[in-house]
Formats: structure tokens, sequence, C-alpha cells
């Protein structure tokens, strides 16, 4: 073999180890500057005040500055858009949420892709969903709704914080493998909802336990069930959805940490382990779990796995549905 060959080899070979000596050298030193998470809804919601809780965690832990950014707009779209076209260098991420599955098929157009653009880092819990009832609806039991809502089709209405979000499809569900037909009306978002809920112009509602359990406290409505796939700790009493009589129903607001697709392993690595530690303080655990969440962290494989099942879950039911946004 010519020497000049010998030698094109060996420059190449010197860039790659000089190139994974960077990368490894790079992660080690991790991170060098602040890191922004971008939260895709407005402030003072529940992802919001839940990663503000966690970012100050991070930050302490970090020795650097974790800063939550809100860039609210279409469904969370706008946000995780932000977050596909960045730097794959850790200093961007994004807290989701249950929409981000549903976007893809809500929406005939996408600025990213769902799955490809994004690098999962931990699943970080969630907050279930109560099926609740103005009182003055003859029914406690989802036995009970389910029967007058085959009595009465077409009669009955559920309302939602917008067509396409969390509560309208958790309706959508309960519709679809109840196999009844009710009316989905959808609300700019749950407060005037639950105005109308409260009148009884609107009969039952699947909001979070979080934005809705004061409400039932006072008596103003009934919790029927939970829809998530376990009795909630803080609501003993309440029995699920599918131990009422829909076996398999699930429904619930999952959040999780995502990043720019092709960040480095061993950064996701080092955010995972960051995520769990800040989820593990006591005072965010104790904080959380009276806010209603649910805590799950996980390996960055088991949120990407996660997702995916998410995916072809929600995607079926829209589909079916023939739920658009555009």
């Amino acid at each position: 073999m010519p020497k000049f060959r010998f030698g094109l080899i060996a420059c190449i070979a010197g860039f790659a180890g000089q190139a994974l000596l960077s990368a490894g050298g790079a992660a080690a030193q991790y991170p060098q500057r602040s890191i922004r998470v971008i939260v895709p809804t407005t402030p003072g919601g529940a992802s919001d005040l839940m990663m503000r809780q966690l970012a100050q965690k991070m930050s302490e832990s970090m020795k650097t500055a974790v800063v939550v950014e809100n860039k609210p707009g279409g469904g969370n779209i706008v946000g995780s858009e932000l977050v596909a076209k960045s730097a794959a260098d850790g200093y961007t991420l994004l807290l989701t949420y249950t929409d981000h599955v549903f976007n893809p098929f809500l929406h005939t157009v996408m600025p990213y892709d769902t799955t490809k653009d994004f690098a999962p880092v931990s699943h970080i819990g969630s907050v279930p969903l109560l099926v609740v009832a103005n009182p003055s609806v003859p029914v406690r039991t989802v036995g009970e709704l389910i029967a007058l809502a085959k009595a009465k089709p077409g009669q009955l209405n559920f309302a939602s914080a917008g067509s396409g979000t969390s509560l309208h499809l958790a309706g959508e569900l309960f519709k679809s493998m109840a196999k009844i037909d009710v009316i989905h009306v959808p609300y700019k978002g749950s407060a005037p909802g639950f105005v109308d809920l409260l009148g009884g112009r609107v009969q039952f509602m699947f909001p979070t336990s979080v934005s809705v359990w004061s409400y039932v406290q006072s008596g103003k409505l009934r919790a029927i069930a939970i829809a998530s796939a376990q009795r909630a700790a803080n609501m003993p009493d309440i029995p699920t959805v599918a131990e009422s009589g829909l076996p398999g129903y699930e429904a619930s607001i999952w959040y999780g940490m995502l990043a720019p697709a092709g960040t480095g392993k061993e950064i996701i690595a080092r955010l995972n382990a960051e995520v769990h530690k800040a989820l593990a303080a006591p005072e965010v655990r104790a904080k959380l779990t009276e806010q209603g969440f649910t805590i799950a962290a996980g390996t960055p494989e088991e949120f990407g796995s996660k997702i995916t099942a998410e995916l072809d879950r929600w995607g079926k039911l829209i589909r079916e549905a023939k739920i658009r946004i555009d």
C-alpha cells in the first residue's frame, strides 16, 4: 500500500479519535452554562408549576441555572417545534405532556416529527382525570351513567377544555368503549366548561382531579369514578372507571422530558439521573403528591416505549372518531 494511503488512514483515525475525545470531554464537563426547559403552556398551569419545582432542585444539584421558559400555543406545538429545531447539546429541553402524542393525528401538517426529532429523557409522572357529573344528573356510578346515556341517546353532553385536548379524548374513549351516543361540547379551557357543568347546561366532564376536587368536596359536583389505572392514594374511596364497568379504560395526563434528537447518550443519562434525583427530594414528592401527581420516573428507553404505545392507542381512537383540528 502506498505511503500516502497509510498517511491518509492515520489522519482520518486521528480526526475520529479527536472527535470522540471531544464528545466525551463535552459530556464529562456538562453543563457549562445554563439549561433552559421549554414548557409549552402558559405560566401557572400544572405542568409549569411541576417543572419549576424540578428546575429548582436540578439547579442546586447541577450547580447551574435550570431556567423554565413558557412557550404556549398550538396544543404544545409551538414550544415543541422550538426544541426540535434546537442544537442537540443538552441545553434546550422540553417538558412535554399527553398532547404530544395526539398532535400528529389531529393536524394535517406538523412542523416536526413526533418521534424522530426528539430523544426521550425521562417519564416524570401523571395527573389522573375524574369523571364528574352535575348532582342533578341521576347517576352515582359508571354503570348508571352508561345506562342513562343508552336510555337517552344524543341527549347527554360532556364538556372539555377544547377539541383534541386530553379531557376531550378521555370522553371520546369513554364513549367508544361504552358504545354510547353522547355529545361533546368544547370550551376554550376548563374554567368555562366548569361554569356550564356547575350550571347544569352540560351533564358531565373528565377534568383533572387537581382542578375539580374543591367542587367535589363542596358537593357542587359529584365524582363518579377516577380514570387512572389504579385508585388514587388521596381519593381511595373513588373507584376506577375500569373496575366500575369498563375494563381496560385508562385516561390521564402524563408528563415527561425530551431533548432534541441526536443529544449524546452521556448527556441524556446525566439528565435522567438529575430528574430522578429531583423527584426523590422529600419536599418535591410531598408537594407533587399534594397536588395530585403520581410520580413515575424511569429510563429513557422506558419513556420512549411509553410514547410509542400512546401513539398507537390514541392514534387509533382519533382516526376512528375522525377528530381533526385543521
